[in-house]
């Protein structure tokens, strides 16, 4: 009897082990730019996923780092690849590496934005007018797509203009103290962004179509995720929000909310729409 308890509690060992192992597997790393579009979405991600019992860690990183992180696995998945121009060339060195589970936000658009007030109207009328601009474009991270997008349109327009390396945070700050000071200013933008709720802007055109058509927001993930974990393969692929819903959570965020905080508000208020992502 003592050896049928001993062998019956050894089992039991064994198995809540088993169970704890199971459950300590349950972790996912996600990557992400510190734009304010993939705050809101890699939130949002984290706390459905976190629902579903998944210890998430996300991971700051620049775009090409973050691309890197998911094809070398450090890194699970990403809900914040541009594409089909943006990160297009990050895809194209990468797409043997990763796997593109489409678009999460569809919509979106890169280019040059200046307050209205400004009288311009395309990129082509910089030309010989940069002074009117102070000669400089205000951009973000170094090395980003939108940021390579811009040079090629100052080639492409033939301006004598500088662009400016910066962060999302530096050139809000820059095109807030323009805006406060009616002051012109270019600024590189994206939509989604929180900018277009908190300031009257335009988008310059681009006869040029040096930064693209309309672009979306892809879910891409790690190779063997859907092997190894297919229900958060399956929340990672159903994954979706609108331009509308981002920007309301962006503008929250900005106003002093926590992304996390806003983010978990959000999927308490929208249950039905975060059960189907687990479908």
């Amino acid at each position: 009897m003592r050896k049928l308890i001993g062998t019956a509690l050894g089992a039991l060992a064994l198995a809540v082990a088993a169970g704890g192992a199971l459950a300590q597997e349950k972790k996912l790393t996600i990557a992400y730019v510190e734009w304010s579009d993939a705050v809101v979405a890699t939130n949002v991600v984290k706390a459905a996923l976190e629902e579903k019992g998944y210890t998430v860690e996300i991971v700051p990183l620049a775009a090409a780092a973050m691309w890197q992180a998911v094809a070398t696995g450090e890194a699970d998945a990403m809900v914040a690849a541009w594409l089909p121009a943006t990160h297009a060339a990050y895809l194209e060195k990468l797409k043997d590496q990763v796997v593109d589970l489409g678009p999460n936000v569809t919509g979106a658009k890169i280019g040059w934005a200046v307050p209205s007030y400004v009288e311009l109207g395309s990129i082509e009328e910089l030309k010989g007018n940069e002074a009117s601009v102070g000669g400089r474009v205000v951009g973000i991270d170094p090395g980003a797509g939108l940021m390579r997008a811009s040079e090629k349109a100052i080639e492409d327009y033939g301006l004598a203009i500088d662009l400016v390396e910066g962060s999302d945070a530096t050139m809000t700050a820059a095109l807030k103290d323009a805006v406060d000071r009616k002051e012109p200013i270019v600024v590189t933008t994206w939509t989604p962004h929180w900018m277009f709720g908190r300031w009257d802007l335009k988008y310059l055109d681009d006869p040029k179509g040096s930064f693209g058509g309309e672009e979306t927001v892809n879910t891409v993930v790690r190779l063997g995720l859907e092997a190894d974990d297919p229900e958060a393969y399956r929340i990672l692929d159903n994954f979706a929000l609108t331009l509308d819903q981002e920007q309301k959570l962006m503008v929250e965020n900005e106003d002093g909310g926590d992304p996390a905080t806003t983010a978990k508000a959000w999927v308490e208020a929208n249950r039905q729409t975060v059960e189907n992502w687990s479908k």
